[in-house]
């Protein structure tokens, strides 16, 4: 299964990102909690370059606690400030404001020295779909302001939103990278509802869930699906979950296409827990596969 999915106002909002920069203070990068490196956005890198930036993990109460306190640590040995936090609930929101503040205190404390009157912290929220933008901004301002979908593509336009006299916030659209050069990104990011379902194979996608919860999460899987063990074969595991859950067509077959909503849905409602789909040390185990894989290829003999 090849994920792509790239709709023009995502492009127009790379622009408009691009434009905005020079207005704000900060950026608040958002990614979700079960896959902060995935859910990263690297056109974002080239965009803000060197702007002091938050990345805020969002939807934190669904993520493995262990697993997003190591990525915690992995940003901050980085030299990236990150906080974990839960905009559904209103849980951090104190801490981010105060993070900002403490991220651009030198450059207040210049604009201070210079006579600069004392103004709100601007800064730019950018994410990709569906990472939970217009929730954090609602609570943030404590008010319905900015529109809320549990949908990616929501957001369409920029828009200014107050947060009392100490922020003022540039909410942008959800903005996706034109290709995902690792395809395992694209499994990842639509499990976790960045893509929208229309434009996924559900089969591919609930196979990818069940192989991952298997090498991960085996405990959790065997009980949420009432299995014995876990068959190699992926038709013969189908056939297991959708007799056991009841996905059956006419005649007694199983519904593969019940069984892969079955699936993803219960992945995304927490009926398996709490559940991560990246740890750091997997980028450590990709960079040291990579270094092989090149050291591989200069050793081969070149016959042209």
């Amino acid at each position: 299964m090849t994920i792509q999915w790239f709709p023009g106002h995502m492009a127009k909002a790379r622009r408009e990102v691009t434009e905005k920069l020079k207005l704000v203070d900060i950026i608040f990068e958002l990614v979700d909690a079960r896959i902060p490196f995935s859910s990263r956005n690297p056109m974002i890198d080239e965009i803000i370059q060197h702007k002091p930036r938050l990345v805020l993990l969002n939807k934190a109460d669904m993520a493995d606690k262990d697993i997003t306190n190591q990525w915690i640590q992995y940003f901050k040995d980085q030299g990236v400030a990150a906080l974990a936090i839960n905009s559904q609930a209103g849980l951090g929101m104190k801490e981010i404001v105060a993070e900002a503040k403490k991220l651009l205190n030198e450059k207040f404390e210049r604009m201070k020295a210079k006579g600069v009157r004392p103004r709100a912290i601007r800064a730019m929220i950018v994410g990709i779909p569906n990472a939970g933008k217009s929730t954090l901004i609602n609570r943030l301002a404590k008010k319905n302001i900015a529109k809320t979908g549990n949908t990616p593509g929501v957001t369409k336009a920029q828009q200014w939103i107050k947060v009392g006299k100490e922020l003022e916030l540039l909410d942008t659209p959800g903005i996706l990278w034109p290709k995902f050069d690792d395809q395992e990104v694209g499994l990842k990011l639509a499990v976790t509802g960045a893509i929208k379902d229309t434009l996924l194979n559900m089969h591919d996608l609930a196979h990818f869930a069940l192989r991952y919860l298997e090498r991960e999460y085996p405990d959790r899987l065997k009980e949420r699906f009432k299995l014995v063990d876990v068959p190699e074969e992926t038709v013969e595991l189908f056939d297991v979950v959708g007799r056991n859950r009841g996905c059956l067509a006419g005649g007694g077959l199983v519904d593969y296409d019940k069984v892969s909503e079955l699936v993803i849905r219960e992945l995304r409602t927490e009926k398996l827990g709490r559940l991560s789909f990246e740890k750091p040390s997997d980028l450590e185990k990709q960079a040291e596969a990579d270094a092989a894989s090149k050291q591989t290829s200069e050793l081969e003999p070149n016959f042209e």
